[in-house]
């Protein structure tokens, strides 16, 4: 007999086949039309964020105070290493999805330590945990990771393909110069508006190819970046009103993350973008099936 948790497994795994493959509907047209694909947008969308969903939710439960004596960045830790792991059990991510995911935790983990150092200071986790490392929670790696998370499994539910992508070579060389920059401007100047201007000019002609139903769509491919970029701020003005973290101006009481930071994001969204079509591009190259 099926167990109930197996039973569970298989929902799940019926619900992203059919999220992918959903039955047509030719006869759909109009407002209707317009209705359907805007809900299963959404829904593919909100499933392409099961792992930034998940964990964003901890962040309002947890308590500031930890729980059972559980420091709470210890908590948030061990919650999202939870997540992923399930993911992986559920089959809702697979282990060549997570080598990635791990990738952008290591990335995003440097960045961290690099910008909470004594030096620079841009921003800290005041809260006592066990799981700091040189002073940074594990927890805030997976917040780079969820970004990475979305994008791979968007990519995947969204049957998504990229229409005039530029050279790889030059698309890695932008994303190079992104994370670098991140850590030069404290030395050297900030140079992220040339880096961002070089960045349209490379994509400017690039779309992307998506299906939220049963027709393809199209959307330029900085406007999804930009788009992108926008929800990450929102969820990062949330994370600092619940006290996750503080930027300076934010130590006394709580004011809006400022505007710039939509641009930084944009730009790690482009990097991220950048790994994952670099990742897959070197798998067909190579001949391994997704």
């Amino acid at each position: 007999m099926t167990t109930l948790p197996m039973r569970r497994l298989l929902r799940l795994e019926d619900l992203d086949r059919i999220l992918m493959d959903p039955p047509p509907a030719p006869e759909l047209s109009g407002f209707r039309r317009f209705i359907a694909e805007f809900l299963l947008f959404g829904t593919k969308e909100a499933r392409a964020c099961l792992f930034a969903g998940l964990f964003f939710v901890s962040i309002f439960v947890t308590p500031r105070d930890g729980l059972l004596g559980i420091p709470r960045y210890d908590l948030l830790s061990a919650i999202a290493l939870a997540i992923q792991i399930w993911m992986v059990w559920a089959k809702l991510e697979t282990l060549d999805e997570l080598k990635a995911i791990c990738l952008f935790h290591l990335v995003g983990f440097a960045l961290e330590v690099f910008k909470t150092s004594g030096a620079i200071q841009s921003w800290s986790y005041p809260d006592f945990a066990y799981t700091k490392v040189l002073g940074v929670p594990l927890f805030s790696g997976f917040m780079y990771a969820a970004v990475g998370s979305y994008i791979i499994q968007a990519w995947r539910l969204l049957h998504v393909r990229i229409r005039h992508h530029p050279p790889y070579w030059m698309a890695a060389m932008v994303a190079l110069a992104i994370y670098l920059n991140f850590f030069t401007h404290h030395f050297i100047g900030d140079y992220r508006w040339y880096i961002a201007a070089l960045a349209i000019g490379l994509y400017a002609r690039a779309t992307v190819i998506y299906r939220p139903f049963d027709r393809d769509r199209k959307m330029p491919m900085i406007l999804s970046f930009i788009l992108i970029g926008f929800f990450i701020w929102l969820a990062e003005n949330i994370s600092t009103f619940f006290a996750v973290w503080h930027y300076p101006n934010q130590l006394g009481a709580w004011s809006t993350v400022h505007l710039g930071k939509w641009s930084s994001w944009t730009l790690l969204v482009i990097m991220t973008f950048t790994i994952v079509a670099s990742l897959k591009h070197i798998r067909e190259k190579i001949h391994i099936p997704q």
